[in-house]
């Protein structure tokens, strides 16, 4: 098979969350601990942190890897989803596996991929913790991709956990409660392996505590900790509650023998986009007028992304919006402003939402703009509509953002 007939068929023959939603999710490690049988366990053969979260938790990922490749290490990193290709799940220091790597992984395991009926997920988590052990990486920033208790991920057994924050997001999988989802999350703490939460959340502080003790785990909780206020290049207010959970996660690496300097930290955090090819995060894509981009899709995300949109300058604002079919649309109406036209798009995945839908539900609501067929005409739209002196920003749903970054 060639590259795009491998991708296309690890699409197509396995379930994957990102395009079939709920019938991908799996509710045990077993396939996940085949597979690495299979693979005589890549997973124990390289150093690891792993990163759990609702939100932050790709943004923190990305600046632990640049800390660490600014150190001299190589740096494996895993995380998910893509925005154009697959093979920006798996990197080393910020270059994506080849091509070759990834046919001959698929040709190589396609048998017991087939008979196992494995999982988009749980075999590009296969494939990416062989890819490391075979090229021997110092360590490897692990992202969770959905939870963290059954994640397929979570057979690592890491140096440091981190725990970025919590909200609802998934909640059919992981629970209606911030403590129920914080209990899934919490499922990546290891015995005796230090866990680092970037957030106190008074909903979730008892629970992680309560997970950390039974684990004799020491816990950290980032933000109750004095430390230098650090700069990065990923833009968004959101950012600096992520970059105090990285902090404390080096600063664990470091008292685990690491060799990472005041230096490091500081250029690693202003080069995480240089080091690690990180897209979608508040990305400015234009100017004049002004277009931003950001993959924020849930209630916490999407909050905190709007508090910063009003801020900045414009005549008006355009918005060109869409989302997944479970989202529960209604919840993030409130926090989006009415005063913008709206360029209701769908996604083009088969879990995208339907732009009629979409646009009924949020002029129903008292919003204003038209709804269009694909993310690129709503896109074109929105920029024959705008001035110079306008905003335009573009959103709801990662896939959104993949189609114009």
């Amino acid at each position: 098979m060639t590259y795009l007939e491998t991708v296309n068929w690890m699409f197509s023959q396995l379930p994957m969350y990102q395009k079939q939603g709920q019938t991908a999710f799996k509710k045990d490690l077993t396939n996940t601990i085949n597979v690495a049988r299979h693979l005589k366990n890549p997973q124990h053969k390289f150093k690891s942190i792993h990163v759990a979260g609702t939100n932050g938790k790709g943004s923190s990922s990305h600046m632990l890897a640049s800390i660490l490749q600014e150190a001299g290490y190589k740096v494996g990193l895993y995380t998910s989803p893509h925005l154009k290709d697959f093979r920006e799940r798996i990197k080393i220091n910020g270059k994506v596996v080849g091509k070759p790597f990834v046919i001959d992984f698929i040709k190589r395991n396609k048998t017991f991929l087939d008979a196992n009926k494995l999982s988009f997920f749980e075999m590009t988590v296969g494939m990416a913790f062989d890819y490391f052990a075979k090229q021997k990486v110092d360590i490897a920033v692990i992202e969770v991709g959905l939870g963290g208790r059954l994640d397929s991920t979570n057979i690592i057994t890491p140096e440091v956990s981190l725990i970025t924050n919590i909200g609802f997001d998934h909640v059919q999988f992981l629970g209606n409660t911030l403590p129920l989802i914080a209990s899934e999350k919490a499922g990546i703490i290891k015995p005796n392996i230090p866990v680092v939460i970037s957030e106190t959340q008074p909903e979730t502080q008892s629970v992680f505590t309560a997970f950390a003790e039974k684990n004799n785990s020491p816990i950290h909780f980032a933000d109750q900790i004095e430390n230098e206020a650090l700069a990065t290049d990923l833009k968004g207010s959101y950012q600096s509650k992520n970059v105090k959970g990285v902090i404390q996660t080096i600063k664990q690496l470091q008292q685990k023998g690491f060799v990472i300097t005041d230096q490091n930290i500081k250029t690693g955090l202003l080069n995480t986009v240089k080091n690690t090819d990180l897209k979608g995060r508040w990305q400015t894509l234009g100017t004049n007028p002004k277009v931003i981009c950001d993959t924020a899709h849930n209630k916490e995300g999407l909050t905190i992304a709007m508090q910063q949109l009003l801020q900045e300058n414009f005549q008006q604002l355009h918005i060109v919006f869409g989302v997944v079919n479970d989202k529960d649309v209604v919840s993030i109406l409130p926090l989006l402003p009415k005063k913008a036209t709206y360029y209701f798009c769908k996604p083009n995945v088969p879990r995208g939402l339907d732009q009629n839908i979409l646009s009924t539900l949020f002029q129903d609501n008292g919003f204003s703009g038209n709804s269009y067929a694909s993310v690129n005409e709503a896109y074109k739209m929105a920029l024959k509509a705008a001035s110079v002196d306008d905003v335009i920003y573009i959103g709801g749903s990662t896939f959104v953002v993949a189609e114009v970054v």
